[in-house]
């Protein structure tokens, strides 16, 4: 519609019209699009009034139904009947596939993200890692990117010498394969609580973790199924929120790739000595990158650096994005930087996706009692909420436990999502699982409302356009909105522009359904169960794109 609009008004216009020139005003009674002919003064030695009257009476085009001049401003009408057209076809023909691009030509973005700690509960501080994750993945997707998730697990460290440590004094297989997270995180805590009197359990804590790193076949073996168990744990709350990853490799995967990179470094002149430790000079704007302690022993940025020259070697990629929390933003400045000076000019392609806290009362959500709020619980909570209001609203609703899952998790999405992820979260469940308001079950209702209708209807309508009400426009105006808020929630790596677009179409189609008599009034029934067609096909798509599920029945 955008194009169309410049495409009038350049053979209007005493000057060329570029599209960001053109703008959508606040109110649609102001026009659908609007020229602001300020810019355009001092070059024309006219004031913008008066070239806004001059290029409203020079607009001739079949798509501009009026052009008026306001205020120095071309205000823009569409033909309404030929641009509804030239918006649904499109979607009805491609359905799911509308809004999708060749933005990124094949290329392959690696996506680092989840990243819980083996042996340790998955909390509510692993959720914004792993949906911001996915829904950037899936957006990347849509654009022609070929996304790679990488589940970067936290599966080493001196903490599993302890582990090993308190497994062979007190543990037992029966309680790690019947709850592995839960006994395996009762074990570590009872040796940092043995150890507050017993300091010699500390050294055999480092000769286990000293033995594991050796490739002692007993303490690997040990360490392999800790990992196992603890993955077998998390598939369950991945399955819950419909996630999936095409690799988990993590700290443990480059421990024979970390010293290639000291020896380039060191090759390159980049290291110097500082109380001992290596580090990397990064001048006066950020502090030295540490890259070996001075007892030898590795950090953080030496495994980074390993595992971004391998990824960029194994998948080549154009993009490399770390979704990772708002603390890290230094950590990734300082692995950029080194890279750059490693000459590395692929450097430029890595992005630190940063996200803010999950606040109860406005406190940060790590405790609950004094333990660690677990996101399986929390997930299963708003399950068995979503149930409860189904009972309640439709208790013959079929399939109720799918679409109490589906509605559960997804309200737990949509409430993270629709937030700038810079931004802090307030996490309030029932607020949520409303269906009024800014929620995600609000967009699975409007969703199944819309399938409700296209139900009913039994393939009623067989009349073309005749008019298009205001309630219809605002629909057409949202849905030739979606492919480029698409591309912008992917260049901008910002999943909320897709929640915030889904919430502005959602409302649009729900005046429109309170309003319309669409399946009684047998004037433009083919057109208006079309549109509603069309809302339920961008609808999903928007709510897939956010990794929803949109029930057509709830």
């Amino acid at each position: 519609m955008k194009q169309v609009v410049v495409e009038a008004l350049q053979t209007a216009s005493p000057m060329p019209i570029e599209p960001h020139m053109v703008e959508r005003p606040l109110h649609s009674q102001m026009g659908d699009y609007a020229l602001p002919c300020f810019s355009m003064a001092k070059t024309l030695r006219k004031s913008p009034k008066l070239i806004a009257e001059e290029i409203a009476a020079s607009v001739s085009h079949p798509a501009i139904q009026k052009a008026e001049a306001v205020n120095g401003y071309v205000n823009l009408f569409l033909e309404r009947h030929s641009a509804a057209e030239s918006v649904l076809h499109p979607i009805l023909a491609e359905g799911a596939a509308y809004g999708t691009s060749t933005l990124g030509a094949d290329g392959v973005a690696t996506i680092d993200m989840s990243s819980p700690n083996i042996a340790k509960p998955f909390s509510m501080g692993h959720l914004r890692s792993t949906v911001i994750g996915n829904s950037i993945a899936l957006l990347l997707e849509k654009s022609g990117y070929c996304p790679v998730k990488i589940n970067y697990i936290g599966d080493w460290g001196t903490q599993f010498g302890k582990l090993l440590t308190a497994y062979r004094k007190w543990g037992s297989q029966e309680e790690v394969e019947r709850a592995p997270i839960t006994a395996l995180l009762q074990l570590y805590i009872r040796f940092h609580e043995e150890a507050e009197t017993d300091d010699s359990l500390n050294d055999e804590g480092r000769a286990a973790f000293k033995a594991l790193e050796d490739g002692e076949p007993d303490a690997l073996a040990l360490w392999k199924w800790f990992k196992e168990e603890s993955l077998k744990e998390f598939q369950r709350i991945y399955d819950l929120l419909g996630v999936t990853f095409d690799s988990y490799n993590g700290e443990a995967y480059y421990n024979d790739k970390m010293e290639p990179v000291v020896e380039a470094l060191d090759h390159k002149g980049l290291l110097t000595e500082s109380d001992g430790a290596l580090v990397v000079d990064l001048g006066e704007e950020m502090p030295p990158c540490l890259i070996k302690k001075s007892d030898g022993a590795t950090l953080y940025a030496t495994r980074d650096l390993a595992a971004a020259t391998d990824r960029k070697t194994t998948y080549d990629f154009v993009q490399s994005i770390y979704v990772v929390g708002n603390e890290q933003s230094l950590h990734f400045q300082q692995l950029t930087q080194v890279l750059k000076q490693m000459g590395y000019d692929w450097a430029q392609d890595i992005t630190h996706i940063p996200f803010g806290m999950i606040l109860k009362d406005g406190k940060k959500m790590s405790t609950r009692k004094g333990k660690i709020v677990l996101l399986e619980e929390v997930l299963k909570e708003a399950i068995e909420l979503a149930k409860r209001n189904i009972e309640a609203k439709n208790p013959s609703l079929k399939n109720k436990e799918e679409v109490a899952r589906a509605v559960g998790v997804g309200a737990i999405l949509f409430s993270d999502l629709k937030q700038h992820r810079k931004h802090d979260i307030e996490f309030d469940l029932e607020k949520m699982l409303q269906t009024e308001g800014e929620t995600g079950p609000y967009l699975q209702y409007s969703c199944a409302r819309a399938h409700s209708v296209l139900r009913k209807a039994e393939g009623r309508g067989d009349q073309g356009i005749t008019e298009v009400n205001d309630f219809e426009w605002d629909i057409i105006t949202q849905l030739q909105l979606f492919p480029e808020a698409v591309r912008r929630a992917t260049v901008e790596l910002d999943p909320s522009i897709i929640a915030k677009y889904a919430i502005d179409l959602a409302q649009a189609f729900n005046s429109f359904y309170g309003n319309v008599h669409i399946l009684s009034d047998t004037a433009n029934q083919s057109f208006r169960l079309s549109l509603v067609q069309c809302v339920s096909i961008v609808l999903e798509e928007s709510l897939r794109l956010l990794g929803m599920q949109a029930p057509r029945e709830m």
